[in-house]
């Protein structure tokens, strides 16, 4: 059944597919701590390299509220949800046991505006779902998300809050069924299990397994109850190459999409399963990883794309600049224009990850075994399960001015979030330029509120000595 496949040069379709993009400049402020390997910091790296190709030109860019308190609570737990809130490393003594129970510590430290990272990234992917469903985008990117192993009340492989299974709630208000893909090297244990008996969200992920975190995601793993057979796992060995990636991947997504018919994908684009990551083992180049998001485009079906792990932020912010562009249809030429991280990409300065020459330990028959058994469990049902759609609930209105107590706006280094500083507002009766006023007027406040200018107060004055007269 398995049939290598040639891996030729990406053949972008150029039909025109409505992309929203989004991108909060904060998200680059956190930093998770000195030696740990998760490093926001690409992500604006990532969108240098995107505003210089001038992608803005391709896509609409948005800002998306950070996700309230009230969203979270949709699939984390209340007790968890105030913890991530309140907690910050100096008053992280106050909350030992919960440290216990919420699995923060070594991999998941606690760090100054922990919440507010959490609610940019979940915010991000709940929009972009919001407007695949509303029909006002065709693909939605958000590489602030795709954080997979994160649970219900837990943290868990440098991942807080689920905003992947946030945003799959979201889209399951209009869509009957959701079909999502993890390319990340380990795998997506958080999003898997948190749909493992509900059959409306089929789970696919590619992997490494056997003796590496998370230690889930056998073969056998697939599913229980009502969701049955709508868990997929593809456990990887070490060194799998472009070819072997696009010949497992292709046939396996192509067969779920045929039987399980999704009306909107959800693609995780982990930049970890890319050669000379430093965790991860793989030996995909950036064409190799970027054929994934190619493939999914080429489906023609609604799809967010999120980010995921990564550790060599480089090639990370290569890849993932370069899946922008097959989002848009295009393909970024090699040369790299100059941006604001130019020295990070020496010695190449190329919009370019190789493979190295490390040995493939998956087999021909490795992996046909692998296809083989897929395709024979989703035999197992032959029809897409039919989902009886009640009226869209209407969308939470009015909830800013509610909720802004809930938001505890933590401020960072650099002199407050881009949200504080939107909240700024002039002073009364402070001096300020206006287009529509003559030049050196200015704004005095009459002690009621109401702003009077200078010629304004010329005329009152010339009343007032004419009552006097």
């Amino acid at each position: 059944m398995y049939v290598e496949l040639p891996f030729d040069e990406i053949q972008v379709n150029t039909t025109k597919r409505r992309v929203s993009y989004f991108y909060d400049q904060d998200v680059g402020n956190y930093f998770y701590g000195t030696g740990h390997c998760m490093k926001p910091h690409r992500i604006r790296m990532t969108h240098s390299l995107i505003m210089n190709y001038e992608l803005y030109k391709k896509m609409e860019i948005y800002r998306a509220q950070p996700a309230t308190n009230l969203e979270l609570t949709q699939f984390h737990t209340d007790e968890y949800i105030d913890f991530i809130d309140r907690v910050t490393p100096d008053n992280l003594h106050l909350f030992e046991r919960e440290q216990v129970i919420f699995n923060v510590g070594d991999d998941c430290p606690v760090f100054d505006g922990l919440g507010e990272f959490c609610k940019i990234s979940c915010g991000g992917s709940m929009e972009g779902a919001a407007r695949i469903n509303n029909g006002s985008a065709d693909i939605a990117i958000n590489y602030a998300g795709g954080l997979h192993h994160a649970k219900k009340s837990e943290a868990s492989g440098f991942c807080y809050l689920n905003d992947i299974v946030l945003g799959i709630i979201e889209l399951l208000r209009v869509h009957p069924r959701v079909l999502y893909i993890d390319t990340d090297v380990h795998h997506g244990d958080g999003v898997e299990e948190a749909f493992y008996t509900n059959d409306r969200v089929m789970t696919c992920s590619f992997h490494k397994f056997g003796e590496f975190f998370p230690g889930t995601g056998n073969l056998s793993d697939i599913g229980i109850g009502k969701g049955k057979y709508y868990s997929v796992n593809v456990p990887l060995r070490d060194g799998i190459d472009d070819a072997s990636y696009k010949s497992i991947f292709e046939p396996i997504i192509a067969a779920i999409v045929e039987w399980y018919q999704p009306s909107a994908i959800v693609l995780q684009c982990g930049g970890d399963s890319l050669s000379g990551d430093r965790l991860g083992p793989f030996n995909l180049s950036m064409r190799g990883h970027a054929n994934n998001v190619n493939f999914v485009r080429s489906l023609g079906i609604p799809f967010m794309v999120l980010g995921g792990g990564g550790y060599t932020i480089r090639n990370v912010a290569r890849t993932w600049a370069f899946e922008t562009g097959i989002c848009n249809g295009l393909l970024l030429p090699k040369e790299l224009p100059y941006n604001g991280y130019y020295e990070y990409f020496a010695p190449t300065y190329e919009l370019d990850v190789r493979s190295s020459n490390m040995n493939n330990a998956n087999s021909k028959e490795y992996l046909d075994r692998i296809l083989t058994q897929i395709i024979s469990n989703l035999d197992h049902t032959k029809h897409a399960p039919s989902v009886q759609m009640n009226e869209v609930p209407r969308d939470l209105e009015g909830l800013d001015e509610d909720l802004d107590e809930d938001m505890n706006e933590s401020m960072d280094t650099k002199g407050g979030s881009q949200r504080a500083r939107d909240k700024r507002v002039e002073v009364e009766g402070e001096f300020y330029d206006d287009d529509e006023k003559d030049q050196g007027e200015k704004n005095i406040s009459n002690g009621n509120g109401i702003q009077l200018t200078n010629h304004e107060l010329t005329e009152i004055a010339e009343l007032n000595n004419r009552v006097q007269i």
